[in-house]
């Protein structure tokens, strides 16, 4: 009788666990979903003076949103916040420039990618730096939360400086005034940056370091993230993904690569 009941206890503890979510809901068992956006990059994820949120993750948040035929709101975010926001329930899908590694999968569980980018490196007009082994003893921008910084010095092995700051304005201040020598990150971030920064500022137009954009959801949240799989699917065969990319980046942009689903990571 024991025995049988001690079966019986594990396979509840099993059944318990199965849900994956320790209890809480999936975002399939919501009404209404609260999505995470950056607010302080250009053309990808900002928040303008009135308050109002846009850009191309703004735009897929939105089309996410529909597929899925629920209700939304949106939460700012910073790239600092963005593990946060999915561990305190206060968002529950973060689409924010949120780049797939394997440390971050630790305590992410991310749909997608829906857009496959690459690092480039952001410059003054004078500066000579045309790629990455170029940056070498020089002073680069890390916004806190991102790893575009920590790519380049350990896996790329490039002795550049790192230099802290909050935020991309931040950022940007720092390179116009010197204090920085160039900032690298994923290219699409640059390029909306460089476009309403306005004073020159340029990229290498290097492509290194594949960026896999992807996202995020709380982890053990498998239902989810494969309806989200479905509807980042769906947005690459229905051309909304290249419509967006056309809108926010223009034609050219469309010839850095193929716009096609990309590879999933698989929601386990």
């Amino acid at each position: 009788m024991k025995r049988v009941l001690a079966v019986m206890l594990v396979l509840a503890a099993v059944a318990v666990s199965g849900c994956g979510m320790n209890g809480q809901e999936s975002i399939l068992d919501k009404d209404r979903l609260v999505i995470g956006v950056r607010t302080d990059l250009p053309s990808v994820g900002f928040r303008g003076a009135d308050g109002r949120f846009e850009g191309f993750d703004v735009d897929v948040a939105r089309y996410l949103a529909g597929q899925l035929g629920k209700e939304f709101s949106l939460l700012g975010v910073l790239a600092a916040d963005r593990e946060k926001v999915l561990g305190d329930g206060r968002a529950d899908l973060v689409v924010a420039t949120f780049t797939i590694d394997q440390e971050r999968k630790r305590r992410v569980l991310f749909a997608g990618p829906y857009h496959i980018s690459y690092q480039d490196i952001l410059t003054r007009p004078d500066e000579t730096i045309k790629n990455v082994r170029d940056l070498s003893g020089r002073r680069i921008c890390e916004v806190q939360g991102a790893n575009a910084a920590k790519r380049v010095v350990e896996e790329r092995q490039v002795a550049a400086r790192v230099v802290p700051f909050p935020d991309y304005k931040q950022c940007l201040q720092a390179l116009r005034s010197a204090q920085v020598d160039a900032v690298t990150t994923n290219d699409i971030i640059l390029a909306g940056l460089a476009k309403q920064d306005g004073s020159g500022l340029r990229l290498a137009g290097v492509q290194f370091n594949e960026q896999r954009t992807g996202v995020g959801l709380a982890k053990g949240d498998v239902p989810g993230c494969e309806a989200v799989n479905r509807a980042i699917t769906a947005m690459y065969q229905d051309g909304t993904t290249e419509k967006l990319l056309r809108k926010w980046f223009g034609a050219p942009w469309l010839d850095r690569g193929i716009v096609a689903v990309p590879q999933f990571e698989g929601c386990s």
